[in-house]
């Protein structure tokens, strides 16, 4: 019988422990920096805005027209133009988009789509080697394929 009594006595003191982690974990969440905060509830708003608001077929069309007529010269340049940016650039806004892009966008259809629509013009090879766990992030969070697009070549003008 004094076992038992032993045994319940460690029970209270366990579970008040584990209610103080918890509740201090909720005071740790209040001071998240303040960058975290806002792009929290500003894309928040964002999405609930083109959830409710932007029509199925618009974003259809602008999805159609980058696939059928961006010329693919075009989405090259884009490509060279963020090639040129620094690694350190680039490993930032890919731990941005991982680290302080809401779930609330992921589980948005229309928005994902839209990430998932263009991020597939983006190739692993601009990607740098420190960031490509983040990326990888990235990529399941939004559903984004890994799209094989061959680079066209801009032949150069002859004088």
């Amino acid at each position: 019988m004094t076992l038992r009594k032993k045994e319940t006595s460690l029970l209270p003191p366990t579970k008040a422990v584990l209610t103080t982690a918890s509740m201090l974990t909720k005071r740790l969440s209040v001071f998240e920096p303040p960058a975290k905060f806002v792009s929290e509830k500003v894309i928040s708003l964002e999405v609930k805005l083109v959830e409710n608001l932007v029509p199925d077929r618009l974003l259809l069309l602008i999805m159609n027209t980058l696939d059928n007529r961006v010329p693919p010269r075009a989405i090259d340049g884009v490509i060279k133009g963020l090639d040129k940016l620094p690694p350190k650039v680039r490993s930032t806004i890919i731990y941005a988009a991982d680290e302080y892009v809401p779930d609330t966008v992921a589980s948005s259809r229309k928005v994902s789509a839209v990430i998932s629509g263009i991020g597939k013009y983006v190739p692993d090879r601009i990607i740098p080697e420190e960031s490509a766990e983040e990326w990888s992030n990235v990529k399941m969070k939004f559903h984004i394929p890994t799209l094989m697009v061959p680079e066209t070549r801009i032949k150069p003008q002859k004088n």
